[in-house]
C-alpha cells in the first residue's frame, strides 16, 4: 500500500511556489545543488540556503534586508528565516576553499574543447573598507571606487565556471597570469581562452606559449607582429592583393603561420604551438573611418584658420595641440599662430589600418572565418554581464567586510549560474516567441502557489496555459495532480454522475 500524503503541523501559510520550483528542478539538472552539498560537505541546510539567497535576486526587488520579509510570500527551498544577522554569518562561513572546490566541481562538467570568453567589467562599491576598492576608468561615470570582476562564461554550456575580484584599477593584460593560475589549479585542463583587445600584448601571447594555454586572441593592429603584415600588403584601391574573401561574413581574409620563440626557464627555448595570425579586411569599414578622419582633419583645419584670422591668443598651447592633434603648430613669441601644417606620418599611421582587424589563435587547427565566428560568440557574455547588472541588481557592491564579500560573491556566482540556463533555454527555444524576456518565465510561474494548512496535505495549485509550456521547454514534468485537465485517479472511471440505467 502506497503511503498517505504527509499532514503539514506547521503555521497556516499560502506562498508563491512556481518560480522557486523551477529554478530547484534546474539546480537538479545542472547537477549544482548536488556539487553545494560536496563543497559544504554534505549539509543540505547550508546548501538550501545559499540556493534560497542566489534565487533571490531573480525573484526579489529589494535587498537581502527584505529577505525574512519575503520569504512570507515565497516558499524558497529553506524554512530558515533568513534574517540580516543569519544572512552576515552564513556568507562569513564561505571561504576561498569553497570556492575553488566549487570551480574543481564545474569542471569535471565541462566536455573537451569547451570555449571560455574571458572578460571583466567594473563594479561600484560602497563598502570604503575593502582592500581592492580603486578609483579606475568607470564606464558608469559614477563618482565611486570599484572593483574589477572578472568572469569565464563558456560558450558551449552556456554559464558562468570561474570569477574572481581584481583591484579596480587592474588592467586586463596584468590580470591574466592570475586567471592562468587559478583555471590550472581549479582543473580546467581542456579549456579555450577567448579574449578581446584588453588582454592582447606580447607578454601575455608568451605567457599562452610558456603555458601551453590554447587561445583565440582579439589584437591590436597597432601591435608590431600586425602592423608588419598589414605594411606588407603594401598600396591598393579595392581590396589588398593576395587576401581572399569569406562569403559568410563578406569580409576578406589572411592566415599567417607565426615562427615564435620564447625563453623558458634557464637557457631553454619554447616553440610557439600552430600560433596562427588572422588578418580581416572590411572595405566598407575602410570608407567609412577615411571619411570620418577626414571630417576630423578638415574640422581641426578649420578652427586652425580661424584662430589665425582672429589673431587669437592661445593660452595653453599643449591643449590646443591635443585639440589639433593632425597637425604641426608652431606658435609665436605672443602666444599666437605662426604656422601650421598637416602631420604627414600621423595621417599615414591612422590610415594603413584602416578597415583591417586581427585575432591569433594558438594550439587550435582554425581556418580565419572560423576563428572569427567563435570569437563573435563572445556578445553572449555581454548579454551576461547586462543580466547580472540590470536583471539581477548587481550592479554595486554593498559589502563592508572581506569575508562578507567573499560570500556574497560566492552566492551571485551561483546565481549567475541558475540565471544562465534559464536564459539560455528562454533563447533556445519556442519560449523567446512568447516571452520578453528570461524573467518573465519566472514571472509567469509566480501565481503557482503552494497551501500549507495544519492538520492537512499541501495542496499546489494548477498549472495552466503557458506554464505548462515552459514545463514542456525546460523538460519538466508537472507535479501529479496540477496537470491541466486532470483525470480520475481511479483507471477506467469516467468523471462525473453515472448514466442512469434503462429499466425498459
Amino acid at each position: 500500500r502506497e503511503r498517505g500524503a504527509v499532514v503539514y503541523d506547521g503555521e497556516d501559510l499560502d506562498r508563491q511556489w512556481g518560480c522557486s520550483w523551477l529554478l530547484g528542478l534546474v539546480a537538479d539538472r545542472i547537477g549544482l545543488r548536488s556539487d553545494l552539498d560536496k563543497v559544504f560537505d554534505g549539509n543540505k541546510e547550508m546548501t538550501n540556503q545559499v540556493l534560497s539567497l542566489a534565487a533571490y535576486p531573480f525573484l526579489g526587488t529589494m535587498s537581502y534586508n527584505r529577505m525574512a520579509r519575503w520569504q512570507r510570500e515565497v516558499k524558497t527551498f529553506t524554512e530558515t528565516d533568513l534574517t540580516r544577522k543569519k544572512i552576515t554569518l552564513l556568507t562569513q562561513k564561505i571561504t576561498e576553499q569553497n570556492r575553488m572546490d566549487l570551480f574543481r566541481l564545474r569542471a569535471k562538467r565541462l566536455g573537451k574543447g569547451e570555449l571560455g570568453a574571458v572578460d571583466s567589467t567594473s563594479i561600484s562599491t560602497y563598502g570604503r573598507h575593502l582592500v581592492d576598492i580603486r578609483w579606475g576608468h568607470n564606464k558608469e561615470g559614477l563618482a565611486l571606487p570599484q572593483t574589477l570582476e572578472v568572469v569565464i562564461y563558456t560558450l558551449n554550456e552556456h554559464m558562468p565556471v570561474y570569477y574572481r575580484t581584481f583591484p579596480g584599477n587592474m588592467p586586463d593584460s596584468r590580470a591574466i597570469e592570475t586567471i592562468m593560475t587559478d583555471v590550472e589549479h581549479a582543473g580546467f585542463h581542456d579549456l579555450v581562452f577567448i579574449t578581446d583587445r584588453g588582454y592582447a600584448s606580447i607578454q601575455n601571447i608568451e605567457k599562452y606559449i610558456l603555458k601551453d594555454q590554447r587561445a583565440i586572441m582579439c589584437v591590436k593592429v597597432g601591435l608590431k607582429i600586425v602592423l608588419d603584415k598589414i605594411k606588407e600588403l603594401g598600396d591598393f584601391s579595392a581590396k589588398p592583393d593576395g587576401m581572399d574573401i569569406d562569403v559568410v561574413s563578406k569580409l576578406y581574409y589572411r592566415q599567417y603561420d607565426l615562427d615564435y620563440e620564447v625563453k623558458s626557464r634557464g637557457k631553454s627555448i619554447k616553440k610557439a604551438d600552430r600560433l596562427k595570425l588572422n588578418l580581416y579586411f572590411n572595405s566598407a569599414l575602410r570608407g567609412e573611418q577615411q571619411r570620418n578622419l577626414d571630417v576630423k582633419i578638415a574640422g581641426q583645419k578649420q578652427s586652425v584658420e580661424m584662430a589665425i584670422a582672429n589673431k587669437e591668443e592661445i593660452a595653453d598651447a599643449k591643449e590646443f595641440a591635443a585639440e589639433h592633434d593632425f597637425f604641426k603648430i608652431e606658435l609665436n613669441t605672443d602666444n599666437t599662430i605662426k604656422s601650421y601644417a598637416l602631420n604627414e606620418k600621423k595621417y599615414e599611421d591612422a590610415t594603413v589600418t584602416m578597415g583591417f582587424f586581427a585575432n591569433m589563435t594558438h594550439k587550435l587547427d582554425m581556418t580565419a572565418p572560423e576563428a572569427l565566428a567563435n570569437y563573435k560568440l563572445r556578445d553572449e557574455q555581454e548579454k551576461y554581464f547586462q543580466q547580472m547588472k540590470s536583471e539581477m541588481n548587481s550592479d554595486r557592491q554593498r559589502n563592508w567586510s572581506e569575508d562578507g564579500k567573499t560570500g556574497r560573491l560566492f552566492v551571485l556566482f551561483v546565481s549567475l549560474i541558475l540565471g544562465s540556463f534559464v536564459r539560455h533555454k528562454w533563447k533556445s527555444t519556442c519560449l523567446k516567441d512568447k516571452f520578453d524576456s528570461s524573467l518573465d518565465i519566472l514571472d509567469e510561474m509566480r501565481s503557482i502557489r503552494c497551501i500549507e494548512h495544519k492538520g492537512h496535505a499541501k495542496h499546489i495549485t494548477p498549472f495552466v496555459g503557458t506554464q505548462v509550456d515552459i514545463c514542456k521547454a525546460f523538460g519538466f514534468e508537472i507535479p501529479k495532480g496540477c496537470e491541466p485537465n486532470c483525470r480520475s485517479r481511479q483507471p477506467g472511471k469516467k468523471r462525473g454522475r453515472p448514466k442512469k440505467e434503462n429499466k425498459n
